[in-house]
């Protein structure tokens, strides 16, 4: 079932520039409008798993490593950027 949307607040140059790409478009302002809703979502995932489907193709082929040695790594050079400091548990 088509569902009505009320945009308000368009400045005057927005509406302008509409109704400009309508007309060389051939189509109402409304048709124009949802053509370029249609197109702005098309690449869009529709649901959550979607998304996280599109996020693990796109992390496929890179390497991982367990969020505990990530951050080993980041306090191990936290600490050595400190002068006469040392890691807890590590001598000096």
């Amino acid at each position: 079932m088509p569902t009505a949307l009320t945009v308000r607040g368009l400045d005057e140059d927005l509406v302008r520039r509409l109704k400009l790409r309508a007309a060389r478009h051939g189509r109402s302002m409304e048709a124009e409008c949802r053509d370029i809703l249609r197109q702005a979502l098309a690449n869009e995932p529709q649901d959550f798993r979607a998304l996280a489907s599109s996020l693990r193709q796109s992390l496929a082929d890179r390497a991982h490593r367990p969020a505990g040695e990530v951050m080993a790594g980041v306090r191990a050079e936290t600490w050595a950027a400190l002068p006469g400091t040392a890691p807890e548990g590590g001598g000096a």
